[in-house]
């Protein structure tokens, strides 16, 4: 099922999932979400689908954990792999044992793949899916919703490699969705007559403006009513604020106009309000809130690896006190909200329009902040609690947990070490100037070596990429500026030689690397651990 941004898909998906639990046919569900680390990737969907399929059959569920013991590295292989080793396998032997399969509950819900970071992993899934599960005598079916993305496209266009085996239900983008979206409001804006003890606060020609003004889009009239319906408002207020927003009945709205409109003046006002609080004084909550949407979807470390870090990290690394991230979604709580995932919060938005919206320069307009005055700022915020960090650097103790530190201090230096390539590489070329002027480099050389846990690493994994990072810092630097360029060779050559000396004094870390550790740090107390725990 293809459809455009905010036509109804994850609702029509979620109503049909329903009816098949109902029913005792639903198998499995996963839905992508591009501000969820552990759901905007396709590394947790076949184990997720699995385990849920495992639920619900003994015999099925000892197969699939017989697999797993028997290939303990299956969740790093291919697709086609984890679906042959973890569902199709086991599948059979069940067969194998006269179990008619048919009996099983066989219908597999995917929503929102346009959501999956990467087209290439996109496509990986649809053939892998196509190859694995529809073959002849499995009985699983699976309902795929997306927009209609380059992955989804070629795979249904003629000769592409799902033509044949789709049902394709396009969301018709001309479909007359008003008498839908008009009872919506109706029902719910009655719901809140109810809770304020007031039936009349509203008109049936208020909630025909705002049908008129959603042009087709289902995502505007739900943003309104959670905006409208914020406790500690007054509804009839919001409402007039909206309708206010709205286009006079002679000016025909374009698709998303409206949308944008809505979306802009939330976040407009959220910003004013935020800025008139005397502690947020010299705050800038454009830049703040989007670096935050920036970490919710991940903060690149290397072409095809994203982190993520807890938000009150990094509201520490911005510069501001842990726990203020809060404040910054007071006013926002209808377009976005922070819930646990694991054991930290995470930044989740309600719809994907509303992020395309802040990326979209054409569509935020004077609200636009790009990624690159972000990590600008983010490079500026690490660079100097390294270069201000409060140690003599001429005698430093051997072990990183030996600082001279509070514990949430070394955390927060350790985080800004982590990030700081990566932030570099987006920064300009005057903050990373200032960096060098300010002995940044000489005094990482120094703490770097402190990280036991780094150089068990070495060059491969994370700090691989966090070494290859600073390489391409400065080769971007050769021509603008050499002797910054410089200042990098030779302290990417130190540290090389910090690694090679250490590894020669700590051999059984040396063979321990050799083997292929990949214990990833992401943060303050979190690990890629966290995530693999939050997936099973």
């Amino acid at each position: 099922m293809t459809g455009a941004a905010g036509s109804g898909k994850s609702a029509l998906q979620q109503t049909t999932a329903e009816k098949c639990l109902k029913n005792g046919t639903l198998a499995s569900t996963f839905f992508f979400s591009a501000s969820d680390p552990s759901r905007n990737t396709v590394k947790y969907i076949i184990p997720t689908i699995a385990y849920q399929l495992g639920r619900t059959n003994d015999t099925l569920r000892r197969w699939i954990k017989a697999a797993v013991e028997g290939d303990p590295l299956v969740f790093s292989k291919s697709l086609r792999t984890q679906i042959a080793t973890l569902i199709v396998e086991p599948s059979q032997r069940c067969e194998g044992m006269g179990m008619d399969l048919t009996t099983l509950p066989h219908a597999i819900f995917i929503d929102g793949l346009d959501e999956c970071m990467g087209e290439d992993r996109q496509a990986e899934l649809l053939t892998a899916v196509k190859e694995g599960l529809l073959v002849k005598g499995l009985p699983f079916r699976i309902f795929i919703a997306s927009r209609p993305e380059w992955a989804v496209r070629t795979a249904l266009e003629p000769g592409g490699h799902l033509r044949k085996v789709a049902y394709h239900i396009q969301l018709s983008d001309n479909y007359d969705a008003s008498r839908d979206m008009r009872r919506y409001l109706q029902r719910r804006f009655e719901d809140i007559g109810l809770r304020i003890g007031n039936s009349h606060w509203f008109t049936e020609d208020n909630i025909e403006t705002l049908v008129r003004a959603a042009s087709g889009q289902f995502v505007y009239v739900a943003t309104v009513f959670k905006y409208i319906s914020e406790r500690r408002t007054s509804p009839a207020g919001r409402l007039r604020i909206v309708l206010d927003w709205t286009p006079h009945e002679r000016q025909k709205a374009r698709p998303f106009e409206c949308l944008d409109k809505l979306y802009a003046n939330i976040l407009l006002a959220a910003k004013n309000a935020y800025e008139a609080v005397d502690t947020h004084s010299g705050h800038d909550f454009l830049l703040l809130f989007n670096a935050h949407h920036l970490n919710a979807i991940g903060i690149r470390t290397s072409y095809s690896s994203y982190i993520n870090f807890p938000p009150d990290s990094f509201s520490v690394m911005l510069g501001l006190e842990a726990g203020v991230e809060e404040n910054l979604v007071t006013d926002l709580r209808s377009l976005v909200t922070f819930e646990m995932k694991g054991l930290h919060l995470c930044l989740r938005m309600y719809h994907k329009s509303f992020s395309d919206f802040l990326e979209a320069e054409s569509r935020a307009r004077d609200l636009f902040v790009p990624k690159s005055r972000v990590y600008t700022h983010l490079a500026q915020c690490c660079s100097q609690r390294i270069v201000e960090c409060p140690l003599d650097f001429d005698s430093l103790p051997t072990n990183w947990e030996e600082l001279p530190l509070p514990r949430p201090q070394r955390n927060h230096l350790q985080d800004a070490v982590n990030v700081l390539p990566f932030a570099l590489n987006g920064a300009t070329t005057e903050e990373v100037r200032d960096f060098t002027n300010k002995a940044g480099w000489s005094k990482l050389n120094k703490l770097l070596p402190l990280r036991a846990d780094l150089q068990a690493l070495k060059f491969d994994s994370f700090y691989g990429n966090w070494f290859t990072y600073v390489g391409y810092l400065r080769d971007k630097l050769k021509c603008r500026d050499p002797e910054i360029a410089a200042a990098i060779t030779e302290f990417i050559g130190k540290g090389k030689r910090n690694f090679e000396l250490w590894d020669c004094m700590n051999p059984e870390v040396a063979e321990l690397h050799l083997g292929g550790t990949d214990r990833r740090s992401v943060g303050s107390g979190y690990s890629f651990e966290d995530i693999e725990a939050e997936a099973s």
